[in-house]
């Protein structure tokens, strides 16, 4: 079965995970420069297969859109083009960055480790991506 890739986009750094080809676990992936995520998502669906892809949705506590919420959905218009051929999908965001905090600092690393800003954008990945596969955070549909 073809992996899903999930992205927590940011404007500068985006976060990424990835499942299993089962679908069972999700990994961390990589951190990457915004402004060259289409490229690394290019390379990797070159090796791997890829079925579709999981965008976190920036929600304020009510569920309403926020500041970064349209340069989301700008990303999302470009991955569609770019991507044609793989679904993508919105999920809820909005806990991911502090579950991502309490993950760290359960982790036990050492405060420089925990500073390292890429780390809490892959965990942020992760944690959407799980919840994406528990069928709890969806909130778009494929398309």
């Amino acid at each position: 079965m073809p992996r899903v890739i999930a992205i927590d986009h940011g404007s500068k750094r985006t976060g990424l995970a990835v499942t299993d080809p089962l679908r069972i676990i999700a990994t961390a992936l990589d951190t990457v420069e915004t402004k060259e995520l289409l490229a690394y998502l290019k390379s990797y669906c070159a090796k791997e297969q890829v079925d579709g892809f999981v965008v976190g949705l920036p929600m304020d506590l009510s569920g309403r859109p926020t500041d970064a919420t349209p340069g989301v959905l700008a990303f999302i218009d470009v991955l569609r083009k770019a991507f044609p051929q793989h679904w993508v999908e919105t999920v809820d965001e909005r806990f991911t960055s502090r579950m991502a905090q309490q993950t760290l600092l359960a982790s036990g690393k050492g405060r420089m480790a925990r500073r390292e800003k890429g780390q809490l954008d892959r965990i942020s990945a992760t944690i959407m991506l799980q919840g994406w596969m528990e069928g709890g955070t969806q909130v778009g549909s494929r398309q």
